[in-house]
């Protein structure tokens, strides 16, 4: 939907925020994926979007640091891999964000705590993120007993110009809304950041089964659009009852 207010998300929400957080060393893999085929995975009450006609799917590996609620003192907060998958979405032609298929994180407590508190499907796994000289290594194994894995080698390229609204750069990054469900009721969440420094980014070799542990069919071969980010410094904000 060409009418959508895309910049309205990206303004800091009004109030204090419930907690902050660090993401670092962020790669973006997108495959472009039938409608059809997302439908089924998403609640009802939100609507597939679009970038000309394309519906995109997102695998996400990065670094959390100095996670913690904004209560807890900062000597406290977690540090810990995640990984997610997910597509993009709008609740009545407003508020764009993301609906997540699966996050994946290295941190029972972090697994536990979001499950509770943000209704998202967390998963306890395996992880590990090395930086070489020939490029990012990154890995993640779900511990359950069908053990899903990620394994991604990837260098980051040139800086990027800056994520204009309307690009489909803007479209896949610039996004601060996040939405989840739980016993029929629809939820949603809001983080704050500065745009992320975005830089080009080129996978070497990938070996992924989160996608497809999530039910979600995609083009067989390496990502087409990939981006890199070193990371921003987030506020997050309480989940609240989608009106």
């Amino acid at each position: 939907m060409s009418d959508i207010d895309r910049l309205a998300p990206t303004r800091r929400p009004p109030g204090s925020a419930a907690g902050t957080q660090k993401w670092r060393h962020l790669l973006f893999a997108h495959w472009p994926v039938p409608v059809e085929a997302l439908r089924p995975l998403v609640p009802p009450r939100l609507s597939i979007d679009l970038h000309e006609g394309v519906a995109y799917v997102g695998l996400v590996p990065f670094a959390m640091e100095a996670v913690r609620p904004s209560w807890l003192p900062r000597r406290l907060a977690l540090d810990f891999l995640e990984t997610n998958v997910r597509t993009y979405v709008h609740f009545e032609g407003r508020d764009p964000g993301v609906w997540f298929f699966s996050l994946d994180a290295a941190s029972r407590l972090a697994v536990r705590a979001a499950r509770l508190g943000w209704h998202l499907p967390y998963h306890y796994a395996r992880m590990d993120l090395r930086l070489g000289e020939d490029g990012i290594h990154y890995e993640c194994a779900r511990a359950t007993p069908a053990r899903p894995r990620l394994r991604v080698r990837y260098r980051p390229g040139d800086p990027l110009p800056a994520s204009e609204p309307g690009s489909l750069q803007f479209f896949l990054l610039e996004r601060y809304v996040l939405y989840a469900a739980r016993d029929g009721r629809l939820f949603t969440g809001s983080v704050h950041h500065r745009p992320y420094p975005a830089y080009a980014a080129e996978v070497h070799e990938i070996e992924d089964g989160l996608v497809a542990a999530a039910g979600v069919p995609r083009p067989a071969g390496p990502p087409p659009l990939t981006h890199y980010s070193p990371g921003v410094d987030v506020e997050v904000f309480a989940l609240r009852r989608a009106v």
